[in-house]
């Protein structure tokens, strides 16, 4: 994921599930992502350690939406 959704992926997450699931995904990826260079470049700062807890506790919280989606839809048929 390289840009970041518009108001009009917004308003289609609101009213289509599966898109707004795959939304969280990509989001999730994309949060992940950014965490895993974040950690590399070792930046000791108190603002970087910040901005890594927000950012873990942001994936948490994804995280636990595609699940309870997921528990939500029940077991799917392949």
């Amino acid at each position: 994921m390289t840009e970041f959704a518009t108001e009009q992926d917004l308003a289609r997450a609101r009213s289509v599930a599966a898109f707004r699931q795959q939304l969280l995904q990509d989001n999730l990826e994309w949060l992940l992502d950014a965490l895993k260079k974040m950690r590399r470049a070792d930046d000791p700062s108190p603002e970087s350690a910040r901005q890594m807890r927000e950012g873990v506790d942001l994936a948490v919280q994804l995280s636990d939406r595609l699940q309870q989606a997921a528990q939500d839809r029940g077991p799917q048929v392949a």
